[in-house]
C-alpha cells in the first residue's frame, strides 16, 4: 500500500486524557514525523498538531484510537495518492 502525507489534528478538551493520549501516539511513532503542542493556559484546552507519513490503514488506525477518546476530537488530513512522490529520472 502506498505511502501518503498528511497532518493531524488534535483538539484536546479535556487533559486528563493527556497520558493515554502520549501512548497512543508512542504506539504509531512510525507514521509521526513532527509533534507540536500548544496548551492554552488559561483554560483546560490544548492543541497538538502532527505530520504523519503511513499507508492510510496507519493513519486512520492513529486517527481512530485517539477519536475514540472521551474529551478528545481529532481529524487527520491526507493528501491525494501520487501527491509528494519524487520524480523519476
Amino acid at each position: 500500500m502506498e505511502k501518503r502525507i498528511g497532518t493531524i489534528t488534535i483538539l484536546i478538551l479535556d487533559r486528563r486524557q493527556a497520558t493515554v493520549i502520549n501512548s497512543i501516539i508512542s504506539d504509531h511513532t512510525q507514521v509521526v514525523l513532527c509533534r507540536q503542542g500548544l496548551p492554552f493556559r488559561d483554560s483546560e484546552v490544548a492543541v497538538i498538531a502532527l505530520i504523519v507519513e503511513g499507508t492510510t490503514n496507519q493513519i486512520n488506525a492513529l486517527t481512530g484510537q485517539l477519536g475514540r477518546l472521551e474529551g478528545i476530537v481529532c481529524k487527520a488530513v491526507v493528501a491525494p495518492q501520487g501527491v509528494g512522490k519524487k520524480a523519476e529520472n
